[in-house]
């Protein structure tokens, strides 16, 4: 228990770092606040709108590293810390306390723990999402897709016993993780999922 709460707060400290407010500030001087700016949303896709491509990429690439990090740090201390440390991570991207629990929609965060929580599907994740944007033209469709094949192969792999390459040994910890990461997602794109895109990553 105390290896879980451990990962759940380093995870959540490390999800709650401001990446789009810093790249905004950073980009505009501290003319711009990109909570006030195109749909408010501290995110990848909306700091593309109102920043550009570079500056919106930078976003997601920080946000990414989020995740990893978090997971990463937490398989230091164990297993258990690793899959509670990729799910904090992406519970305070969304919810960061700094910001009255106002932040982004995790989703690069939650594709950032893949690399260090759950490798395999880093990959089959970017497949899936990339082949559905591709076909439907639109990120909201993507993520809905990408969260139950997520969940769907936590259970796979959990059942199945496979390798997890890198990452923290294959248990239930997985499966919470994905079921609870993905909820976390789902619940942040309900509003935008008849959209053609996202307001923020």
């Amino acid at each position: 228990m105390l290896e879980v709460v451990a990962g759940a707060v380093i995870g959540y400290l490390v999800g709650t770092f401001p990446s789009a407010d810093l790249v905004t500030r950073l980009a505009t001087h501290g003319a711009v606040d990109i909570r006030a700016a195109g749909s408010g949303n501290p995110g990848g896709l909306n700091s593309m709108r109102v920043l550009g491509k570079k500056w919106g990429l930078l976003v997601v690439v920080l946000d990414a590293c989020k995740g990893a990090l978090a997971g990463f740090l937490g398989l230091l201390i164990g297993d258990a810390a690793a899959y509670a440390a990729g799910t904090a991570s992406i519970v305070g991207h969304v919810w960061p306390v700094w910001t009255r629990f106002r932040g982004g929609r995790g989703v690069a965060s939650a594709g950032g723990s893949f690399a260090t929580v759950f490798p395999p599907f880093f990959v089959i994740g970017a497949l899936v999402a990339g082949l559905t944007a591709l076909v439907t033209r639109s990120a909201s469709t993507a993520i809905m897709v990408v969260a139950p094949v997520w969940v769907a192969a936590a259970a796979c792999w959990w059942a199945a016993d496979l390798s997890n390459w890198w990452g923290p040994e294959v248990g239930v910890g997985l499966v919470a993780y994905a079921v609870i990461g993905a909820a976390v997602v789902l619940s942040r794109f309900q509003p935008s999922i008849r959209q053609t895109s996202a307001g923020g990553l």
